[in-house]
C-alpha cells in the first residue's frame, strides 16, 4: 500500500460532507476499514456503509447485517438494487445544496462499478485487477451529488492473505498457499449457507475443510500422479469460484 494513496484518500475525507464505505456483503466486518473509519469520525464526516455485492448473499443474512451495522444500506451494482435508497441517503444530508460524497474502501468491493450505476453510465472505469483506480475521478451524478471515486485502500498492516483473497485484493495465482483461503472459504459456507456450496460441487461438507477439498478435487478428477488429489488446482478453482460471485453466501 503506497502512502501516496493515502493521502488522497486523506484529501477525499477532508473535501467530502458526507463518506461512503463500500464494503463486501458477504462478510462485512472483514471489509470494513478501521484505520479509514477512525479518519473520518475524526473529521467529523457522516459515514454511510454500502453493503456492496448483496445478491450474492441470502435473505437471512441481509436482515442479520441490517441489525449489526446502524446507517448502512444493501446494493447490488450487478442486479441494480438498493441504488435509491442510497440517493436517498445521500441526499438527505445535502440540506438543499450541492454535496461531495466521498466513495472509499478495499480494493474490488465494488466503488466504481456502484458509481456508474448511480450514474448510469461507465463514468468509473472497473478491472477485476485489485487496485485499478489510480487516483481521485469526480463523478456528477445529478446537478446536487458529485462522487468523489478513491483508490482501493488497504490498512497499512494488512498482511492477511486469506482476507486478501476474500476481498478480491489478491488473486489465485497470487497466493503462495491456496489451501489457506480455500478453506476458510469452505469454513465461511459450512458456517453460514452449507446447501449452496454442497449443491455447487455436489459434495457434503466435512467438519475437516482440507478433508472437503479432498473430496472437491477426486469429483473434479484432479490429480497428480496416481491417485493423489492435486490439493493446489483444487483450491484454486475454490478461490476462482468465489471471486467470480460463482457460489453465493
Amino acid at each position: 500500500m503506497k502512502k501516496s494513496f493515502w493521502w488522497i484518500v486523506n484529501d477525499v475525507i477532508e473535501k467530502s460532507d458526507i463518506i461512503l464505505e463500500v464494503v463486501d456483503a458477504r462478510f462485512p466486518l472483514e471489509s470494513r476499514n478501521n484505520e479509514l473509519e477512525y479518519k473520518v469520525k475524526k473529521a467529523k464526516k457522516k459515514l454511510i456503509i454500502v453493503l456492496n455485492k448483496c445478491d450474492l448473499v441470502s435473505k437471512d443474512l441481509m436482515d442479520k447485517l441490517k441489525k449489526q451495522i446502524p446507517n448502512s444500506v444493501f446494493v447490488s451494482s450487478k442486479a441494480n438494487y438498493g441504488t435509491t435508497i442510497l440517493r436517498q441517503m445521500i441526499l438527505s444530508a445535502a440540506k438543499n445544496k450541492k454535496i461531495f460524497a466521498g466513495v472509499v474502501g478495499y480494493p474490488n468491493t465494488g466503488k466504481s462499478s456502484l458509481i456508474n450505476i448511480l450514474k448510469h453510465s461507465s463514468a468509473a472505469k472497473t478491472s477485476s485487477q485489485s487496485g485499478f483506480t489510480k487516483g481521485k475521478q469526480h463523478v456528477r451524478i445529478n446537478n446536487k451529488i458529485m462522487l468523489i471515486d478513491t483508490p482501493g485502500v488497504l490498512q497499512y498492516r494488512e498482511k492477511d492473505e486469506s482476507k486478501l483473497v476474500l476481498l478480491n485484493a489478491k488473486s489465485a495465482s497470487q497466493v503462495k498457499e491456496p489451501d489457506i483461503p480455500a478453506m476458510e472459504i469452505i469454513t465461511r459456507f459450512r458456517n453460514k449457507n452449507p446447501s449452496t456450496f454442497e449443491e455447487y460441487y455436489g459434495v457434503k461438507i466435512k467438519e475437516d475443510s482440507y478433508e472437503t477439498l479432498e473430496e472437491i478435487g477426486r469429483k473434479m478428477r484432479k490429480f497428480k500422479k496416481g491417485e493423489e488429489v492435486d490439493i493446489n488446482s483444487v483450491s484454486k478453482k475454490i478461490i476462482e469460484d468465489w471471486q467470480n460471485g460463482k457460489i453465493v453466501l
